[in-house]
């Protein structure tokens, strides 16, 4: 059995590689667990290896908020301290400190 590990954990704030958004991540799958259909409306030149972790995330960029579905491989880790201002935050996280939100409930 392959096993892997996340790289960023949730409440962390991350941004996209290639694309102009960031994000808090609010659930991890440990692989690709989308829609075929989502999969394969990615560019095949772009489409990432579904043998990763695949983050669930409170987006935003310049205009909207919404949930993303990204690849461990197209995020890197945001350190530029700001919060990010999805208004769905409060819902799930609380208070932001050193780059992450605080869980408003326990992990088992």
């Amino acid at each position: 059995m392959h096993t892997q590990r996340a790289k960023y954990h949730l409440g962390q704030v991350v941004r996209h590689r290639k694309h102009p958004f960031r994000g808090v991540v609010f659930d991890v799958d440990p692989e690709f667990a989308n829609t075929e259909e989502w999969y394969t409306a990615i560019p095949e030149d772009s489409r990432p290896s579904k043998e990763q972790p695949f983050y669930h995330l409170l987006a935003e960029n310049d205009q909207s908020f919404y949930v993303a579905y990204v690849s461990e491989q197209n995020l890197v880790a945001d350190y530029s301290g700001q919060p990010v201002e999805h208004p769905d935050i409060a819902d799930l996280f609380g208070n932001f400190t050193d780059g992450s939100y605080e869980l408003h409930f326990q992990m088992n």
